[in-house]
């Protein structure tokens, strides 16, 4: 889905820049050019942000307790 009409960039496109290491929107202004317009797309945007970077730290706190090792005695 077209979340900034303005610089037609996607969902996808910010979630990937957030897996990517963009961290916050000034990154996301940065690096895509997000919100940078008319700024309608400012608010979707920093949910999207909000949520994927939530999503991102679950996934690595459950991969990492699923790569523990455990003592074989």
């Amino acid at each position: 889905m077209i979340v900034c009409v303005c610089n037609n960039i996607s969902d996808r496109e910010i979630r990937m820049a957030i897996e990517l290491g963009s961290d916050s929107m000034e990154a996301l202004q940065r690096d895509l050019g997000v919100a940078t317009c008319c700024g309608q797309c400012l608010s979707y945007a920093t949910e999207l942000l909000g949520d994927t970077l939530a999503q991102s730290h679950t996934t690595v706190l459950q991969e990492t307790v699923l790569q523990r090792q455990t003592c074989s005695n």
